[in-house]
């Protein structure tokens, strides 16, 4: 796993109140089943956008082991299926990322966190999230963006 999404993955953690979610970088079912975000990044899933390519492109890195749900790189929206750590089977969770904007700024990027808890009954409960784990997403992801800015600049 890459170091950078180490902090993401403690965000997250924070998000659904797993210590356990460290280790959602492995394999899991679900995730041999449905496409990843990096199938979209790869072209596998998704056109050319028309939104900001370096929040397209950020976004699609700092969220690559969650399962897609949709993907519209035009509409600039970011959907991820739920997405149970098997560290912890009681909860799971999911991400939408908007991007707002043809433009490189944080007004042009939002993350919005969904989490639900396992009842007693077995049914899936809406769970309160952190609410400074989205502003933490979308700073990871902005923080990305820019180093990949950076990067064209100095080619």
């Amino acid at each position: 796993m890459k170091p950078e999404y180490i902090n993401l993955i403690k965000v997250l953690a924070l998000a659904t109140g797993a210590a356990g979610l460290a280790a959602c970088g492995g394999n899991s079912a679900d995730r041999d089943r449905n496409a990843t975000l990096a199938d979209y990044k790869s072209g596998r899933g998704a056109q050319a956008t028309t939104v900001n390519r370096y929040l397209w492109a950020a976004s699609l890195e700092t969220l690559d082991f969650l399962p897609v749900f949709s993907a519209d790189p035009i509409a600039g929206l970011i959907i991820t299926d739920w997405y149970v750590n098997p560290e912890a089977p009681g909860e799971r969770f999911k991400t939408n990322v908007y991007i707002l904007d043809s433009a490189l700024r944080a007004d042009a990027l939002r993350v919005s966190v969904f989490r639900q808890e396992r009842s007693e009954a077995g049914d899936w409960v809406d769970a309160s999230v952190n609410p400074a784990t989205g502003r933490e997403i979308e700073n990871a992801i902005l923080s990305r963006a820019r180093q990949l800015r950076l990067n064209v600049i100095d080619d």
